[in-house]
């Protein structure tokens, strides 16, 4: 189905919107420079959202999620007959390829500089990112537990295991280091690998058998 005028505005209004709010943060933002960049009048911004705070969640909300739909698109629910090694691993390195940009390490920089002020952007930034890839992998591992195939008592414990063993080392240093520490195709495979293996020696069943 075809986007509406509506929804092609808004889009057009969200994506200048990004541009401003990366590149000045929130503070330098203004609703006059998003309206000039998007080719819409002031009136029109506001029409759609009715603050500039408004305007910040839902950039937040359209980042996170759009980084979300590309790793659902790349990497589908597993069908139990897969091998675990195998959808860990392309779920891990396809999260670490598409998080580990400078656009979504600038977005969690601006979010983290302005949760105190507005805290919806920390829960619309955990929501569409790290909450929903624990979901997913919750899901996932109900069914591989299900099937023998891993030892999880609790899913979604594990499935934070799992997320924050892939994601934590490798955005704590581009957040802090910045994109110099933005980690190569090989760096990021080399350190999914390691990640997969650690966590199927804890929760794999044939792991534990083996012990």
């Amino acid at each position: 189905m075809q986007p509406t005028r509506t929804e092609r505005t808004r889009q057009k209004i969200l994506s200048a919107a990004s541009e401003h709010f990366l590149e000045h943060g929130f503070p330098g933002t203004s609703m006059d420079g998003v309206a000039a960049s998007a080719g819409v009048s002031k009136q029109t911004v506001y029409a759609h959202f009715q603050a500039k705070e408004a305007l910040f969640v839902a950039v937040v909300r359209n980042m996170t999620g759009d980084a979300g739909d590309r790793l659902q698109e790349e990497v589908a629910d597993p069908a139990v007959q897969r091998p675990i090694k195998d959808f860990l691993l392309d779920f891990a390195i396809g999260q670490l390829s598409i998080v580990l940009t400078r656009p979504l390490m600038q977005l969690r920089r601006l979010v983290i500089a302005e949760v105190d002020r507005f805290p919806e952007l920390g829960q619309a930034l955990h929501e569409k990112g790290p909450g929903r890839s624990i979901g997913r992998l919750t899901r996932a591992f109900i069914a591989y537990g299900e099937a023998g195939v891993l030892t999880v008592p609790k899913p979604e414990i594990a499935a934070s295991f799992f997320n924050w063993l892939v994601m934590g080392a490798p955005v704590n240093d581009a957040m802090l280091l910045g994109d110099d520490a933005l980690p190569d195709k090989g760096a990021v495979r080399a350190h999914a690998q390691e990640a997969v293996r650690i966590f199927l020696a804890a929760y794999g069943a044939e792991g534990r058998r083996d012990a």
